[in-house]
């Protein structure tokens, strides 16, 4: 099932890069409130995983989870609707950047507590299993979870049921400013090792290395071999959070983010491409994009007297406070 073709590997993360460098203007600009956690220099995890999953598999993702959203086919314009807070977003401007789901895709949602996808995705295949469904999950979680008992109990749970979940850790180096030296004892793949999840670690820079490393795991776990993990290996290119723009916070050397932004994970794939594939993606992406900031900017802002719709799952209204 996996998704080879080099051009529309590329096409993703260029989507994604572009997407997340509009969003951040539109936080600059107020169009987007609170601001965002930006996947600038990731875009290959997302890409690559993604590429190698079903129409039928379901993803859940993080606080940083534009791409995988959008790797998963998600439509740009609602997509940025949704960061926007509009009504016409995925989530009707319910979920914003951190909470923005798509089930028509498979997507369970990005989610803002670190940790919790593990347990979501585990909890969803193995249902999806006990229906006879041929379904593969992925969890997509950082550096900063690999230490949280919610994490540890999905791998635990996934070993023991044999769940074919894919746990796919972005090691960018850093949970917020802590680096990953400082808060994780022994290794990332030894977590995995532990509950017996075979783990492999990968150059989460190169799109192309972790779609072969993804559909490796994916085949594998699809003819019943239960849970695998991948640790890709990347750098964050820009702020933990947009906030950072304006408190510019010192945690990073100079010289390590110039280092860590040598390796491009769009310019990796887009130099497996002709030079006139290569603009021709470009181009078709930028016009993608325009005529999402268009409609993201153009669509209405929520009515407030629908302020406590969707609550509950079964469409009842709820009440609002006594005076």
């Amino acid at each position: 099932m996996t998704d080879a073709d080099p051009v529309r590997l590329y096409r993703t993360v260029r989507l994604i890069r572009r997407f997340e460098e509009r969003a951040v203007e539109l936080v600059h600009g107020g169009q987007i409130v609170g601001g965002i956690h930006p996947y600038l220099g990731q875009e290959g995890i997302a890409a690559g995983v993604c590429a190698a999953l079903g129409a039928d598999d379901v993803i859940a993702g993080t606080h940083r989870g534009h791409g995988h959203v959008l790797a998963r086919g998600a439509d740009p314009a609602r997509m940025l609707a949704e960061l926007c807070g509009r009504v016409t977003g995925l989530n009707a401007g319910r979920g914003g950047s951190m909470h923005a789901a798509d089930f028509s895709l498979g997507v369970l949602g990005a989610n803002a507590i670190v940790g919790a996808s593990g347990a979501i995705i585990t909890g969803a295949v193995w249902a999806h299993r006990r229906r006879g469904r041929d379904t593969v999950g992925v969890s997509f979680f950082g550096d900063g979870a690999v230490n949280e008992g919610m994490l540890l109990e999905a791998f635990n749970l996934a070993a023991l049921w044999r769940v074919p979940v894919l746990f796919v850790c972005e090691n960018n180096g850093y949970a917020t400013t802590m680096p990953v030296a400082g808060a994780v004892a022994g290794s990332i793949t030894g977590r995995a090792a532990a509950f017996g999840v075979p783990a492999v670690q990968v150059d989460g820079q190169d799109p192309e290395t972790v779609r072969v490393a993804a559909a490796a795991a994916v085949d594998r776990m699809r003819a019943g071999g239960g849970p695998e993990l991948i640790e890709a290996r990347t750098y964050r290119f820009d702020v933990h959070h947009t906030f950072e723009h304006a408190v510019r916070l010192d945690y990073r050397p100079p010289d390590e983010v110039t280092r860590g932004r040598a390796r491009d994970p769009v310019r990796i794939q887009g130099e497996r491409l002709s030079a006139v594939d290569r603009a021709a993606v470009d181009a078709e992406v930028e016009e993608t994009l325009d005529v999402a900031v268009r409609f993201a900017l153009a669509s209405p802002q929520p009515d407030p007297a629908d302020a406590l719709a969707y609550l509950y799952a079964s469409g009842m209204t709820a009440r609002t406070g006594g005076g």
